[in-house]
């Protein structure tokens, strides 16, 4: 008790000396609570982080150990992914099963601010705790939020997790009696049921965050609705229902965290934090080419091609460029493969040929490729380019008169150069592919290298193929088989251990035809080893007009399952075979030029019929943070933990952190569960993501 009593009265002591500060600093932005998200301690705040943030944060207290992961998506829209280790919990009775693995929690929690703070209302927020989990940490709340000085007040009311201390009457008792009661009863992992939202004891939550004149330090106070009556870790002694904490912010990126909560417990924890909006690559370039015109005749040189198509494949980051010319119209066609923002190759290319532009030229079409199929031609005047090279006097200023057009490729032209494409590569890449929260290990992970070899055939046909070789692998501790009352459907994704379990196996072994169809259609056409654990073949077809807001795609496939049981076996099959496919939408909203939702109705690899929704957020930085679910029309019973395929992933572009510019990404994927309903064919090349330079939006 001395203690308890020596902790107060020091934070009672840093308080009254800051109070008596004549200024203090500006707020460094809200902090994150326990559970992840902003707020204060155990409770949440109306606050909102800067869109794009993103907060890892840890933390640690004798009972439980909370792993979160927050990002604000939107400036009024704040999602967090929580795993909580419950340190007095085995994961299971099965020892053969989970080891003595401690239990983990899966969580997703949301925040939705209903308005922003005025000069006399508070900031008001909703939202929800451990949506379609177990249900250990589930509350749904209320918050508002006001400043005054260095101060932040907050005022809650909690259901759920955060209101069994019931202080106060649940004011939706009122209109239904239903409402009186919430069933506290665990629900099976991935399992969603909103029927209890705002169900049974209410409590009012609230406290202050206090910017200390000293802007590292910040200390919080906080009153919780929580008495820790149905904690599944056990029995928690609860002395006091106040807690109080501080935060030390030891870097932009960086906080550190001490609390001393229920009056009996203290609590540390750590935030890293960075903002995906802000993010900018910071490699070096070679410069622009600076704009000298020297002027040719009519008819190209050779020795002045030559050099033009150099440089476009090395400063504007063009692979295998062409020039063309046909009447006043100089073409120049090429795959970008430097730049990730294409509106750079353009620059580039442009000025490379105003250099050296043939007097009679008067308009400049660049076509962007990919995989020999147009994209996208941007058409530029040559006239008002060269009034922007040259410089504009101040105030006579001119749009540069420049469009994005359908591709447009010409049929015959006068004179024609090009560089020889080279028809073989071969790359080595190393691979992680990981797994989080299984109940026989919190983390399982396959380390690798993949060599890969491509050949054109023809400009249409493409033959490839990866090698992967193992260097690391605890996917032998993945136990799942299917109990008989868990799930009756086909095991297409659950051999996953035997697959990966092979020293060297060969990936995917295939062969793609891709065309351009015209008017915006694509299609291809492929057969072969498709993936790891599936042949067979298949064809798609998109249409993507330029920069629209929407593109509408279809895929069939006939496919069988691979074998499992040595490398060589894997390039024989089972007797199981499927048709799959899919026919989706894809439509970035007008009012969020930034956001692609994917939507697709079609069947699955285990027979399995029904629905994908996938919901990206593409950042100013071109991180992109996406989730999804799909649901098909196999119970719960038959699919087993889990109830649905979901999932988040986080696409990365490497520029942010190369030497020099590149277009390739990293993709983390986290999947909580592995099981074999709602799982499609991981083909290795789709049309949308080929055509990805055929909108502004994402790049």
């Amino acid at each position: 008790m001395m203690k308890t009593h020596a902790f107060y009265s020091l934070l009672a002591l840093c308080v009254s000396a800051a109070c008596h500060a004549e200024t203090y600093p500006a707020p460094i932005g809200p902090s994150q609570s326990d559970f992840g998200g902003t707020g204060l301690l155990q409770t949440p705040t109306a606050r909102m982080a800067r869109e794009g943030e993103f907060s890892l944060n840890y933390r640690d207290n004798d009972q439980y150990r909370f792993y979160s992961a927050s990002v604000q998506l939107f400036p009024w829209l704040e999602t967090t992914l929580r795993y909580t280790d419950v340190r007095t919990k085995k994961y299971s009775n099965v020892e053969a099963f989970s080891g003595d693995q401690t239990y983990k929690d899966k969580a997703f929690d949301l925040k939705l601010r209903l308005w922003e703070e005025g000069y006399w209302l508070p900031e008001v927020a909703i939202g929800a705790r451990d949506i379609g989990g177990t249900g250990l940490f589930d509350g749904e709340y209320i918050v508002a939020s006001k400043a005054w000085g260095p101060f932040d007040f907050t005022l809650g009311m909690g259901w759920g997790y955060l209101g069994t201390s019931g202080n106060v009457k649940n004011p939706f008792c009122s209109y239904d009696s239903k409402f009186c009661y919430r069933d506290n009863r665990y629900r099976q992992a991935g399992s969603f049921d909103s029927s209890q939202m705002f169900h049974g004891p209410a409590a009012l939550f609230g406290g202050i965050e206090y910017q200390t004149p000293w802007q590292p330090l910040r200390l919080k106070l906080e009153y919780e609705g929580n008495d820790y009556s149905h904690d599944f870790a056990g029995k928690i002694d609860q002395k006091s229902k106040f807690n109080v904490g501080a935060i030390y912010r030891a870097a932009d990126w960086a906080d550190v965290n001490l609390s001393y909560e229920r009056g009996n417990t203290l609590m540390f924890g750590v935030t890293l934090r960075t903002n995906f909006n802000t993010l900018r690559p910071s490699y070096n370039d070679s410069p622009k080419p600076a704009y000298r015109p020297e002027p040719q005749d009519a008819i190209l040189q050779h020795s002045v091609v030559a050099n033009q198509l150099a440089l476009l494949k090395y400063n504007a980051g063009f692979a295998d460029p062409q020039i063309q010319t046909q009447g006043d119209t100089l073409y120049v066609t090429g795959e970008q493969v430097k730049y990730r923002d294409s509106r750079e190759g353009i620059d580039r290319a442009n000025r490379i040929i105003m250099n050296d532009l043939p007097d009679n030229i008067r308009t400049l079409r660049v076509t962007e490729n990919r995989l020999n199929m147009p994209q996208v031609t941007t058409e530029t005047d040559v006239a008002s380019l060269k009034r922007h090279l040259e410089g504009e006097p101040l105030g006579q200023e001119t749009p540069l008169a420049q469009t994005r057009e359908t591709p447009i490729v010409p049929d015959k032209t006068e004179q024609g150069w090009y560089i020889d494409k080279s028809r073989f590569d071969f790359r080595v890449d190393p691979v992680l592919n990981q797994s989080f929260g299984g109940p026989e290990s919190f983390y399982m992970y396959q380390l690798g290298v993949m060599g890969t070899a491509d050949w054109w055939v023809t400009d249409h046909l493409l033959t490839t193929g990866s090698l992967f070789a193992n260097i690391a692998n605890s996917y032998d501790k993945f136990n799942y088989t299917n109990p008989p009352n868990d799930s009756q459907l086909p095991r297409v994704r659950t051999h996953v251990r035997e697959y990966v379990e092979n020293d060297i196996y060969v990936n995917n072994l295939q062969a793609n035809y891709f065309q351009y169809l015209g008017n915006n259609v694509y299609g291809q056409v492929y057969g072969g080893y498709l993936e790891t654990m599936f042949g067979g073949v298949g064809a798609e077809v998109l249409y993507r007009p330029v920069d629209s807001n929407w593109a509408f795609g279809i895929d069939a496939n006939y496919v069988k399952q691979r074998d499992w049981h040595s490398a060589l076996d894997m390039m024989k099959f089972t007797d199981y075979s499927v048709k799959t496919g899919n026919l989706t939408a894809y439509w970035t909203p007008s009012f969020a030029q930034n956001v692609l939702v994917k939507a697709s109705i079609g069947q699955y690899l285990a027979g399995d019929k029904g629905g994908t929704l996938d919901v990206s957020k593409h950042f100013d930085s071109g991180i992109v943070v996406g989730a999804y679910a799909t649901i098909t029309n196999v119970s719960a019973q038959e699919y087993g933990e889990g109830n649905f395929t979901k999932g988040v992933y986080v696409s990365v572009p490497l520029d942010l952190f190369t030497s020099g510019p590149t277009r390739s990404r990293a993709n983390i994927g986290w999947t909580p569960l592995t099981r074999d309903g709602g799982q499609q064919l991981g083909r290795k090349f789709d049309l949308y993501s080929i055509t990805s330079d055929k909108s502004m939006n994402f790049r």
